[in-house]
């Protein structure tokens, strides 16, 4: 039985007591476990790109050119994160910024042409992880699992 497993079936035979504080039982130490099991399959499949840098890309190709904030905000990173994954991306050639034409301040994010072919690349890879991070559960529990989080998000 994986440790997986024994959490789950702890988690489900105790009824809560309310002076009990078991660590292993809360939510956010669960999901920082589950986060860490997707992020070690994630570096083990894409090893040149964080899990912030993917996400940069692929919102990229999904919405195309945007201003560096609105980027943020669609992948969840404040300005400040997402301002060093952008240059990170953009000292490999991953991807271009240029100055708004009227308002000079915003910085526009863009793929690259090498940033198009590596997320085009990546894509199916990102695919398997997701699939490999939701193996533990069937079908079923998988679209629950994913709604669910959807919810908490």
């Amino acid at each position: 039985m994986s440790g997986g497993d024994n959490l789950l079936k702890l988690v489900e035979a105790e009824e809560p007591d309310e002076h009990d504080y078991r660590l292993q039982e809360q939510v956010g130490f669960i999901l920082r476990k589950a986060h860490q099991r997707h992020v070690s399959i994630f570096a083990a499949q894409i090893s040149d790109l964080t899990p912030p840098q993917f996400a940069a890309l692929a919102k990229l190709h999904d919405v195309g050119e945007t201003s560096q904030n609105q980027l943020g905000t669609l992948i969840a990173m404040d300005a400040a994160t997402v301002k060093g994954v952008i240059d990170r991306l953009k000292a490999r050639g991953l991807v271009d910024l240029t100055k708004h034409e009227v308002d000079k301040r915003r910085l526009l994010v863009n793929l690259t042409p090498q940033g198009r072919e590596a997320i085009e690349r990546l894509i199916p890879l990102a695919r398997a992880i997701t699939q490999e991070t939701l193996a533990p559960l069937n079908a079923k529990e998988a679209a629950t699992f994913m709604r669910l989080l959807a919810k908490l998000a």
